[in-house]
């Protein structure tokens, strides 16, 4: 049996607002050569600045992944000779990388997996090429822009594994406000690192390499052929070349060129960026900016709150619902209803309107206020959420609402039995049919009857018993 070593290398730009080294704005834009400077383009004589904000934002990155921190900022020169690097030489780290020996946990089908961070480094962005059929263009607007690229060990054994290390590390991204990750503007792209071998052999099998690949879902096509690939490859007697491949449209790979030899890129220290100390009191402050990240949310809500995984887990996927959710329950608003109305009303509400949940009208302690209601059956569940459609609609305090309309529940038993002989009076055959049949369908029709006369202000549950036991009793009485 074959088994699958992967290790990924994962490159992310940072959401600044300037370049990394260079005061031209990090925008995207599809108008080519607009956000460039003369030390985006390497001219003679540029002195390249690095961008505060890109440092803290690496930083935080490699404390939330677990990572050892260095002891100042100390950037390194990459040369090679490459169109998208006009100077000759890319500025990156390898002296004293933001972050090394990190990991992050991520849940697969069910199952906590340590995937290991070998390290985290800041660098710049090169410019983008378009290649034709016989000619290529440069567009310098990425030039420059802050990159974080994280490398891990060769520690994954799956697409599955992959592609879940990737979709948690943008929710880290994301959580942490660094990136938007946005992998349709480059924002978030890999190379993916695969070979295969056998159960028994204590080497890796020879590593082939795929550059650049951006969507999640080529990921893993390309990680699921290159296994079957290699695998068919090694069990007709075959070997595998080290290569650089890539991924197409039909779900394949195909090789693009053969790599013996490691690059020598001469790395040496960047002399015209010095070194810059970093204090305990700067990573105390980097420390309370890091948020509770998704698994931690995610195992909180189930250990803590006692939630189910499904709803764990829709409450833990973006940091702004969870951060709504959590701010309903700092009111001291029930768990389970609040997670009711969150899970249904808010999210449906912000899909069907296609609104940011920032935008929504309804505030945390808004719903607070709906969900103490119904906790005290002030207005039952069914009324809660009609209003708060209303008021989400009208934008209207959801307290105006209930004083205009005069919407709380009735409780109050002689009322309800009142209402209910009435109901029952009104629809003597239903009656009938329980008398003399037995049917207790009519409960239903009962409720439904009595929550219309109410304008659905009955209590629901008081209604349902009363009914039951009005029933009978009119029976009883009959046979009298």
């Amino acid at each position: 049996m074959y088994k699958a070593v992967i290790g990924l290398e994962v490159h992310c730009e940072l959401d600044t607002k300037s370049k990394n080294f260079s005061s031209s704005p990090n925008k995207f834009t599809e108008t080519p050569n607009i956000h460039v400077s003369t030390v985006d383009l390497g001219l003679p004589g540029i002195l390249p600045y690095p961008n505060k904000e890109a440092v803290r934002k690496a930083l935080k990155t490699a404390m939330a992944l677990h990572c050892e921190n260095p002891d100042e900022v100390i950037f390194d020169r990459k040369n090679y000779f490459y169109p998208d690097l006009p100077k000759g030489y890319q500025i990156t780290q390898v002296t004293k990388p933001m972050g090394k020996n990190g990991y992050l946990d991520i849940l697969v089908n069910g199952k906590k997996k340590r995937v290991l961070i070998h390290q985290l480094h800041l660098e710049e962005d090169t410019a983008s090429l378009d290649h034709f059929s016989n000619y290529s263009l440069i567009d310098y607007n990425r030039s420059g822009i802050p990159l974080i690229e994280i490398v891990t060990e060769p520690c994954l054994e799956s697409a599955d594994e992959a592609v879940t290390f990737l979709e948690d590390l943008r929710d880290v991204f994301l959580f942490l406000g660094v990136s938007e990750a946005r992998s349709n503007y480059g924002q978030m792209r890999c190379d993916v690192n695969i070979s295969v071998m056998k159960d028994t052999d204590k080497e890796f099998g020879t590593k082939v390499e795929m550059k650049n690949i951006n969507a999640f879902t080529n990921v893993r096509a390309a990680i699921e052929y290159e296994i079957k690939r290699q695998t068919e490859l090694l069990e007709k007697g075959g070997q595998v070349v080290q290569e650089t491949r890539r991924i197409a449209e039909d779900g394949k790979t195909y090789s693009m060129r053969e790599k013996v030899d490691a690059i020598d890129y001469k790395y040496f220290v960047e002399p015209n960026i010095p070194p810059v100390k970093l204090t305990k009191e700067f990573y105390d402050e980097l420390r309370k900016e890091i948020p509770e990240l998704k698994l931690e949310r995610y195992e909180k809500y189930i250990d803590k709150y006692h939630l189910s995984e499904y709803d764990a887990g829709v409450l833990s996927a973006k940091k702004d619902i969870s951060d709504y959710f959590e701010e309903v329950l700092s009111y001291g608003s029930d768990i389970e209803l609040t997670v009711n109305f969150v899970t249904s009303a808010i999210l449906s509400t912000i899909k069907k309107l296609d609104i940011e949940l920032k935008e929504l009208f309804i505030t945390p302690k808004m719903l607070s206020g709906i969900v103490d209601k119904v906790k005290n059956k002030e207005i039952s569940l069914d009324h809660g959420k009609k209003i708060l459609y209303q008021a989400i609609d009208k934008k209207i305090d959801p307290n105006e609402i209930i004083k205009k309309q005069n919407l709380h529940q009735i409780n109050d038993k002689e009322e309800l039995l009142k209402i209910i002989g009435e109901v029952m009076d009104e629809n003597i055959s239903q009656v009938r049919q329980y008398i003399d049949e037995g049917n207790t369908y009519v409960y239903n029709f009962f409720i439904g009857k009595v929550m219309a006369k109410t304008n659905r202000q009955a209590n629901p549950n008081m209604s349902l018993e009363i009914i039951k036991e009005e029933l009978e009793r009119r029976k009883q009485d009959e046979g009298k």
